[in-house]
């Protein structure tokens, strides 16, 4: 068959050839799977109408385009897929596989504890473990994701329990959706007094979609205006039918302020585990698990709360996290001390990391460092050219011009900084759902990290202009001061309810003004003065409203237009300048326009600014 011909370029078809090419792949790594010089392929996109490099990272549907157009099937590789590919070139099996029946041990379960705001989620917690948590969130919200061990008595055996602790706002939904996905129960708190609520109904959503079971904590039973029954009864609307109603959902009564009845909630979670779940997990094997959060503590360094879910991991481990690899040098637990081995459901603090993981990333054991940082740095390229992907900003040869136009459209560009790795990726993710005004004003994120604020976040801000959120994290040194000097706007928050109210009120502000035009008055030419130097001047009647000297005006004659943007230039009343004249009087007008009559109108206007919505 014939090379199909772009522009003079001969590439030959691909005749319905599958390429399998990463997320943020360029024309490079195209060229390679089919053994093409880069540069015709760079042709070819601009035969198709597209500006691309050889080495620039494209989104999925340029891919796509290209390979429709050489008659290949392009297969965009997600990112799950890639990353298990990498670990068996590795000869490394991540997921399921715990060996056989008779390596299983049973296991603690995994519990996220969901619910509206304000139900007593944290106070629950704190309640459970002995512990005031709440007294350290800003306004009483929690910020940031723990977890937690701990033990109750469950028929004279002793049982554990892991607790997941998710942000308590509406915006952390992604991260309470990841909860869900490293959960086997779920906890869902309802206040007596309050009943369901939008986010009751959210929690509900996120746990079916996680296919786990729940067990629905009644709280604030000892409040004024509490009814355990109406809570019960708003539920079964959502398929949650209690056990006295002869459903299969265990609701607990519950006072987490009072204490009241907190054992009785611990047991159903055991109770509905032993009879829903079989929950068992290989201890023998190497370490793979889950990173819940991640921060840089400014003494230990790197600093990972992981949840393990198979496997043992000890003091001494080559672990890859995420992007992130290192050698285990301590382990800590929900109280700070020192650990030597955590087995399958335990959380625990680990030191050693070279940098901070996002929240969510899977981590695994390998055999030695070398491996550890291999798989790390193909992950990190991975990201980055994806990232890149998603940034790039498709050029084709009609928007060309358009694009170098910027002036036409808004952007409002932001960097990221906070103390955790799962508080910045919730917080992006709840900026960019921000309503920006359609396609006139746009939000880009163009960094994010953990940590203090640094000397390259304040260039890279200065740079592209870019406003930098600070969230529980202040500039390092004399950062402050060099950001003064730079003039880079840094905005600082604790809570995320004023992050996400200004960084609205910002993108309010860069929406272009909407007018709207508002008449001031009429007035009908009488008679027609011809001055020297200036031209001619209407001597005019006011009709209705007011003539303000310096508004604008139009000509009309037998109620057509015969000339807008006019402007008041001169007002007269007898020999005098006047700055307004109203209704019923007269006055000499001068618009600068020399073709006026007796009987024209002289309308004039403003133009007044409209509050947006």
């Amino acid at each position: 068959m014939q090379a199909p011909s772009f522009g003079g370029v001969k590439i030959p078809s691909g005749n319905g050839q599958v390429i399998r090419l990463p997320r943020g792949a360029s024309l490079s790594d195209f060229g390679d799977r089919i053994d093409v010089n880069p540069a015709s392929l760079v042709q070819v996109m601009m035969h198709l109408g597209e500006m691309v490099t050889a080495t620039q990272s494209l989104p999925d549907e340029t891919l796509l385009l290209l390979g429709e157009e050489l008659k290949y099937r392009i297969e965009v590789v997600s990112p799950e897929d890639e990353d298990r590919e990498l670990l068996e070139s590795f000869s490394i099996e991540f997921g399921e596989d715990d060996g056989g029946e008779e390596d299983l041990f049973p296991r603690p379960p995994v519990v996220t504890v969901m619910g509206h705001v304000d139900h007593g989620k944290t106070r629950l917690l704190d309640a459970i473990r002995n512990t005031n948590v709440v007294s350290g969130e800003a306004g009483g919200i929690t910020q940031h994701i723990g977890a937690y061990q701990v033990a109750t008595e469950v028929d004279g055996e002793e049982r554990k329990i892991t607790f997941i602790d998710t942000p308590g706002h509406e915006a952390f939904t992604a991260m309470r959706a990841r909860g869900a996905q490293a959960t086997d129960i779920a906890v869902l708190v309802v206040a007596a007094d309050d009943g369901v609520k939008p986010q009751t109904a959210e929690a509900i959503d996120h746990a079916k979609a996680a296919d786990v079971p729940i067990v629905v904590a009644v709280n604030k039973i000892d409040v004024e205006g509490a009814d355990p029954q109406k809570v019960r009864a708003q539920l079964t609307e959502y398929g949650l039918v209690a056990e006295e109603y002869g459903g299969d959902v265990q609701f607990v009564d519950i006072s987490a302020k009072q204490g009241i009845n907190i054992d009785g909630l611990l047991e159903a979670v055991v109770l509905t585990s032993d009879a829903a779940l079989d929950l068992r997990a290989n201890p023998n094997q190497d370490a793979q698990g889950l990173a819940i959060e991640a921060f840089l503590d400014r003494g230990r360094g790197s600093t990972a709360t992981v949840l393990v879910q198979r496997g043992t991991l000890r003091v001494g481990d080559s672990i890859v996290c995420g992007d992130a690899y290192g050698r285990v040098r301590a382990m800590l637990d929900e109280n700070g001390s020192n650990v030597e081995v955590a087995e399958p459901s335990r959380p625990v603090q680990v030191l050693g990391l070279t940098n901070v993981p996002s929240a969510g990333d899977n981590f695994l054991v390998v055999k030695d460092d070398r491996v550890a940082r291999q798989i790390a740095q193909q992950r990190e390229a991975r990201e980055r050219f994806a990232q890149q992907a998603r940034s790039s900003r498709r050029v084709t040869m009609e928007n060309w011009q358009k694009t170098l136009e910027e002036g036409e459209r808004n952007e409002l560009l932001l960097l990221i900084k906070g103390d955790m790795s799962g508080s910045v990726e919730a917080l992006e993710e709840s900026l960019l759902k921000i309503d920006a005004g359609g396609d006139e004003v746009s939000i880009r994120v163009i960094g994010r990290g953990v940590g203090a604020i640094t000397q390259n976040d304040i260039n890279l801000a200065a740079s592209a202009e870019a406003i930098i959120i600070g969230f529980n994290v202040r500039p390092e040194g004399k950062n402050s001061e060099l950001a003064d000097r730079m003039g880079v706007d840094i905005r600082y928050y604790s809570v995320i309810y004023q992050a996400i109210d200004e960084v609205e009120a910002a993108v309010k502000g860069l929406l272009k003004p909407i007018y709207e035009e508002v008449q001031l008055g009429s007035a009908e030419i009488r008679e027609i003065f011809r001055v020297p130097r200036i031209g001619n001047i209407a001597g005019s009647i006011v009709r209705d409203g007011v003539i303000r000297r310096n508004a604008k005006a139009r000509l009309i004659r037998d109620g057509v237009v015969i000339s807008d943007n006019l402007t008041v230039e001169s007002l007269r009343r007898f020999k005098e300048d006047a700055t307004e004249v109203r209704d019923g009087f007269e006055c000499g007008i001068g618009v600068g326009y020399n073709d006026i009559r007796v009987e024209d109108v002289i309308e004039t206007y403003e133009m007044r600014e409209k509050p947006r919505d």
